[in-house]
C-alpha cells in the first residue's frame, strides 16, 4: 500500500503503481488494464502522462467522471469494474489505482 499526503492529493497513482508492479515483478506494458480513480480530470490526465501508461488501456468504459464516484464505495465500484471488463476482454492483469 503506498500514499501520499493530503497536500497533494491527486497524484497517488503516480506512486502506488510502479511500487506494485515491482512488487507483482511485471511492468506497466504487462498490464491490460488500469482503473485510475479521477477526482478530476486534470489529476487523472497528470497521472496517465506521468506515469507513460497508454491511454487505451485506462479507465476503457469511462472512469469516475462519466460512472459516477459513489461516496464510500468508490474502491468497490473501481474494482467491479475492472473485474468484469477483464472477464469481458479475456485479459489477465488489471490495476486499481486510488488518487491519494
Amino acid at each position: 500500500v503506498e500514499g501520499v499526503p493530503p497536500d497533494i492529493m491527486g497524484v497517488g497513482p503516480v506512486y502506488a503503481i510502479p511500487s506494485a508492479l515491482q512488487k507483482a515483478k511485471i511492468g506497466a506494458k504487462d498490464v491490460d488494464i488500469f482503473e485510475i480513480n479521477e477526482a478530476f480530470a486534470s489529476q487523472a490526465y497528470y497521472c496517465i502522462r506521468t506515469l507513460k501508461l497508454e491511454e487505451g488501456k485506462v479507465n476503457p468504459n469511462g472512469g469516475a467522471i462519466a460512472l459516477g464516484h459513489p461516496l464510500g464505495c468508490t474502491g468497490a465500484r473501481m474494482v467491479v469494474t475492472l473485474l468484469n471488463e477483464m472477464r469481458r476482454e479475456g485479459k489477465r492483469w488489471g490495476v486499481v489505482s486510488m488518487c491519494v
